[in-house]
């Protein structure tokens, strides 16, 4: 069986937040770029609920984890 691949959309989706590519593009660009020290799940515009998913996403490199990376990388691009 194969694990469940989840990309930006889906993890927007779970997060609960608009899921299409404009308003993904929209969020990166309103809330990026972060500073280089900044984990990006500890960014003051998650919810705590979000920024704990998140984190355990990446912690215990969840199914949500590949997704959860592009996520935190395209956060630090400069734009």
């Amino acid at each position: 069986m194969e694990p469940p691949v989840h990309n930006l959309s889906s993890l927007f989706a779970q997060l609960g937040e608009p899921n299409d590519e404009a308003s993904i593009a929209r969020f990166i660009e309103t809330h990026g770029p972060l500073p280089d020290a900044q984990r990006f799940h500890e960014a003051p515009f998650w919810t705590p609920s979000q920024a704990r998913f998140l984190c355990e996403s990446l912690l215990n490199d969840a199914d949500w984890a590949d997704a959860a990376d592009e996520l935190n990388m395209r956060l630090h691009l400069p734009h």
